[in-house]
Order: structure tokens, then sequence, then C-alpha cells
């Protein structure tokens, strides 16, 4: 299942990669037949891109690792730190967009545009292939949790709005001499940006403070230990994330009288329901008897 969404993400990774090249090449080759500005907004937003996308490949390459002498549980943290990079970059990209906006807004300057048609018919075939890798990403972010391939679907999203301002810049140029309507989308779309790389910002930051998982997630990992077979209870139910893995501590009660066969056997068995239930998490079961008291010198739970 691990390699199942290694495999999953860094094809999602190779694909925001091979997409980015692809809208740099043919968005160098609108901007030299149109000279439009909207052009080369959108231009300078796909080398963005293509830098991010290289970026989110590098990590999810390094997430899926296996746990070494160095990291014992693994390097999916990587991912976490990639995602808040990403957050960080698409926030000040925003930044720049809404001030190059409001700027051109404000100078009332115009750019002469020619070739309309082709630079339509370039945005067009860019708004195709963007829509199709999100929606491939998003389909791999569902199935692995990843926030890294999550965030460049934002990105990834975020840029079909000036794709689509291009066109109705480049058109409305065309029939009627207005090409403000860019700056105008150009902000609409920063702001939605700023808001979606806010969310990742936040899910990247918590999982690398060891914020507990979802709260839907943990109870669900209650009403499965509740209900087992074999368990009178459980305590120290602990979680925390890392990358696209979800860390399960848990201590369960067992009858002290039972052979050591029995205990683990309801033991393994709570664990494989866990990890059928929830197969992004990572299980690890502490066994204590029933009724037990702790020790003086235990440390407290917390």
């Amino acid at each position: 299942m691990a390699d199942t969404r290694t495999r999953m993400n860094l094809s999602a990774g190779l694909a925001s990669a091979l997409v980015a090249v692809t809208l740099v090449a043919l968005k160098l080759w609108a901007l030299g037949e149109t000279h439009a500005l909207s052009v080369a907004a959108s231009l300078a937003d796909s080398a963005m891109d293509l830098m991010v996308s290289l970026g989110a490949l590098a990590a999810i390459w390094y997430a899926s690792r296996p746990a070494d002498d160095d990291h014992r549980f693994g390097h999916t943290s990587a991912e976490d730190l990639a995602a808040l990079g990403q957050s960080l970059f698409i926030l000040v990209s925003a930044g720049i967009i809404s001030w190059a906006a409001i700027a051109r807004l404000l100078s009332g300057e115009v750019a002469p545009i020619v070739s309309h048609e082709k630079g339509m018919i370039v945005m067009g075939a860019s708004i195709v292939l963007t829509i199709a890798l999100v929606l491939w990403q998003r389909r791999v972010a569902n199935k692995t949790g990843s926030r890294v391939v999550k965030a460049d679907s934002l990105h990834y999203l975020g840029d079909l709005i000036p794709n689509i301002g291009a066109i109705a810049s480049l058109w409305a140029a065309s029939w009627f001499g207005m090409e403000q309507i860019d700056s105008v989308v150009a902000i609409g779309a920063a702001i939605m940006l700023a808001v979606g790389a806010g969310r990742i910002f936040k899910g990247a930051f918590d999982a690398l403070m060891d914020r507990s998982a979802d709260p839907g997630l943990v109870a669900g990992i209650e009403d499965i230990a509740r209900d087992w077979p074999g368990v009178h209870g459980f305590h120290d139910l602990k979680t925390r994330t890392a990358g696209s893995v979800i860390f399960v501590n848990m201590h369960i009660e067992l009858d002290g009288s039972q052979s050591l066969d029995e205990a683990h056997a309801i033991g393994a068995g709570l664990r494989r329901a866990i990890l059928k239930a929830y197969p992004q998490t990572d299980v690890m079961l502490h066994k204590d008897p029933v009724g037990v008291k702790p020790h003086p010198d235990d440390p407290s739970r917390q």
C-alpha cells in the first residue's frame, strides 16, 4: 500500500514538471507572437510553477526513502517542509501579482497587442493541460494525503484564472481595446492563491509541530478499539502527522491472565483493523493488563 502511494505521488510530481516545461515553451512562443503583458505574466507564473514542481518532485522522492538508522520513522516530514516552502512561495507570488496588477491599473499604461488569435489558442491549450493535471493531482492527493501534491495542485488551480484572464484580455483588446480586465482578473487570482496557500501553510506547520490528527480519524480509531473482542479498554491514544503518514500510538488493556500468544493475537488483529480502515496510518500498540496501576517511578501520562 505504501509503495502504491509513493508511485502515485511520484507520478503526480513528474506530470507536474512535464506540464510546466510544456507550458513555458508554449507561452514563450505566444509572447513572441503577441507581445501581450497578460501572456508575459502567465509565462512568468509558469516559470515559477516549473521551479516549484521540480522542488516538489525532489521532496516526494526524498520522502519515499525507507527508514534508516538516522531516521527511524522515515523521511515523510520532507513533504511538510516542501509544502511549507511552497505555501510561502505562493503567498509571495500572490503579493507580487497583486502589486503588479494594481500598479498597472493605476498607471493606465497600455501595451500594443498583436496576433490575438494565436495567443488565445496557446492559452486555451494551457488551460486544457492544466485542468488535466489538476484532476490527476487531486485524485492522487485524495488517495495518498500528500501535502506536496495538494499544494502543487493548488498552485496550478490558481493558474487557471490568470490563463482565462489572459484569453479575456486578448479577446477584449482585439474587439473593444479593453486591456484593464486582465489586471482585475489577476487580483482575483492572487486573492484565491493567498487563501489556499494559507490553508496549506497551516496544515504543514501543524504537522511539523506534531499536532494531533483529524478528530474524525481519532474518533474512528477509538470506535474500532472500543468494540474489538478481547480489549477491555484503552488509554494514551496519541497521533501525529508526518507528510502523508499518520503515526498512531495507543495502550490497550487486556486480560492479564491470558497467554502471550492470545494477547498478541488480539493486538495484531486490532492493528490490522485500524490499518485497513485508515491505510495512511502507522500503528503501534502497547499492551497493559486490565486494572494495572502505574508504578510510582513511571512518567506521568500526557
